[in-house]
């Protein structure tokens, strides 16, 4: 009898991914007309649907179970059947990968995340073969010619875009000759044009309000990628804004700051392996994330962190930086992510309660992140060896959040975290730097902000504590639970004093409502470094103005997508 139950519950999970495959293989494949049609607001509304459909396809497929199981289905004795079931039938799936974590996400909806082993699961171990050939199916296929500027243009008229282009070609003379200046002299001494083979993936990757075309070109064995992004003027004719050549210009590209790409690919682990070809230096799970999976990413995540922690030699301590008031924050500093954790009381003013803080991570887990926003990936019941947590951040567990913690022997667990890719809080960055580096970070952390904001998010608290700097240079967003829509806001000017006694007073003397802004009191984040706020009021003093605010917000009500670059603005062939 049971067998037989678990057949019917390891077929009803199988029948619910490819349910939810192909919705989400619709709604990715609608981003090729968004684009087309300059929808900017559906790209944003497509994104937020894209990554909702997942947790309601979990929650359909385990109601669905419940009936086609006839009774309980949380006794794990049972899941032991439905594993031995599950792999059969997704033996020849081509998303074998894919799939376990979709049964991972139905088996930890029934067990609340907890009771998680690899005889119920697939935890920690995967039945999907490694993948070391990319399949020319996924790519088209060029050989080189003697200045590669026909080749570039048929590259551009295979994308399959319908819109004309602005001026396509002064588009391939600016690509020939970047492709002279920076892709030819890396190139191998003595290669021909029939030594190179180019390599295009088939499906553009689509976000926020641009088309990129991704490839490699291969000579002589050496992979040398590239990106052409594709934008639009305002008549929807397009043009091509740069040609990427650099592999650290790329990574930026697939970011853990920028919003998930719409990609077309009924294979991913494929495009995970042609991506994974140049950038080496990016885990497999960020890549997953990168291309519209972040369910998957979370489990290959767990795999990756379970290999790492457990080769460590370190403890996990408490994050270096300022402690926070709402979260915890801890990290193994072998390990390049931290830990946070919601502590159970706040330290005063914040106010605001847990759920509110799961709120507005989950708000910007949705939101465009304009690449100055970290991902995050949420747990619930994550296990650690206890043994590897320092003395001091053990106290501080049992201190500040006992009510996520649980101990017994050697085993800590801790009920609910986020973990985030570890950067150095920019308070910590700024000590011991060059007036150039300190302008350059300034300049960063002003161009982060104005980012955020044209995306229609409000950071709250702007504390140099609260961004951090990436190994690219870059000034990045992660402190969220004071995060709101920038259109919530009120942004006002401090009114003038009336009389002496006001302009004296030691608190506000006009009334101050919950959602009001005061951007001339933003001065206070620079307190004790003097030197940061020259820079930044020499570079962005207008977010000083209540009415730098207002002005985006009246942009954001008429409808305007603010467009967002994952390059440096002087790469582009044409300031516009």
């Amino acid at each position: 009898m049971i067998r037989a139950k678990a057949f019917r519950l390891a077929q009803s999970i199988v029948n619910g991914f490819d349910a939810f495959f192909a919705d989400y293989l619709n709604l990715t494949l609608a981003a090729h007309v968004r684009f087309e049609s300059a929808a900017w607001l559906e790209v944003h509304d497509a994104q937020q649907r894209r990554q909702m459909l997942y947790q309601a396809k979990i929650e359909e497929v385990v109601k669905i179970a419940k009936q086609t199981v006839g009774g309980n289905i949380d006794d794990p004795e049972l899941w032991v059947e439905v594993k031995k079931k599950f792999i059969p039938l997704i033996d020849n799936h081509r998303n074998i990968e894919v799939i376990e974590s979709f049964y991972n996400s139905v088996y930890c909806r029934v067990f609340q995340h907890k009771v998680i082993r690899d005889k119920y699961a697939f935890a920690y171990h995967s039945t999907a073969p490694d993948i070391e050939q990319v399949d020319p199916l996924i790519y088209r296929a060029y050989r080189g010619d003697e200045d590669m500027a026909d080749l570039t243009e048929q590259i551009i008229e295979d994308c399959g875009l319908e819109n004309a282009f602005e001026d396509i070609d002064r588009d391939i003379a600016f690509m020939r000759e970047a492709i002279q200046r920076d892709l030819v002299p890396k190139l191998p001494t003595g290669f021909e044009a029939a030594d190179i083979e180019v390599q295009v993936l088939r499906s553009l990757f689509f976000r926020n309000k641009a088309a990129y075309i991704v490839g490699r070109c291969i000579c002589l064995g050496q992979v040398y990628p590239f990106v052409i992004p594709l934008l639009h003027n305002d008549k929807r004719q397009l043009f091509v804004d740069t040609l990427l050549l650099d592999s650290s210009d790329i990574s930026i590209v697939f970011s853990f700051t920028r919003t998930y790409f719409m990609v077309y690919t009924d294979q991913p682990s494929q495009y995970v392996a042609f991506l994974r070809s140049f950038l080496p230096r990016k885990p497999v799970f960020e890549i997953y994330a990168a291309i519209g999976f972040p369910k998957h990413a979370k489990t290959e995540f767990v795999r990756y962190s379970v290999r790492q922690i457990g080769r460590a030699r370190d403890q996990f301590v408490i994050a270096p930086g300022i402690k926070g008031m709402v979260m915890l924050v801890f990290t193994l500093p072998s390990f390049n992510y931290v830990f946070k954790v919601i502590k159970d009381r706040f330290t005063p003013p914040k106010t605001m309660s847990r759920q509110e803080v799961k709120e507005k991570y989950e708000l910007v887990k949705l939101h465009e992140r304009a690449g100055r926003m970290a991902d995050t990936q949420e747990f619930d019941n994550l296990v650690f060896d206890r043994r590897q947590f320092s003395e001091e951040l053990l106290q501080e567990l049992r201190k500040e959040a006992a009510l996520s913690l649980e101990e017994s022997g050697n085993v800590l667990l801790l009920r609910h975290c986020y973990v985030e890719r570890r950067m150095i809080p920019l308070n910590l960055y700024l000590p011991g730097k060059s007036d150039q580096e300190v302008r350059d970070v300034m300049d960063e952390y002003g161009n982060a902000i104005k980012q955020m904001a044209g995306a229609n998010i409000f950071p709250g608290d702007m504390l140099l504590k609260n961004f951090g700097v990436t190994r690219h240079g870059r000034v990045v967003f992660y402190d969220y639970d004071e995060v709101c829509l920038l259109e919530e806001c009120n942004f006002r000017a401090i009114p003038e004093p009336k009389n002496e006694e006001q302009a004296m007073a030691s608190t506000p003397w006009y009334s101050v409502a919950e959602n009001d802004i005061f951007p001339e009191e933003f001065r206070l984040f620079f307190t004790g470094n003097a030197k940061a706020r020259t820079f930044f009021e020499e570079l962005h003093s207008d977010l000083y103005d209540y009415r730098f605010w207002r002005g985006l917000q009246e942009k954001i009500a008429a409808g305007q997508v603010e467009s967002v670059y994952p390059y440096r603005r002087v790469k582009r062939f044409r300031q516009r």
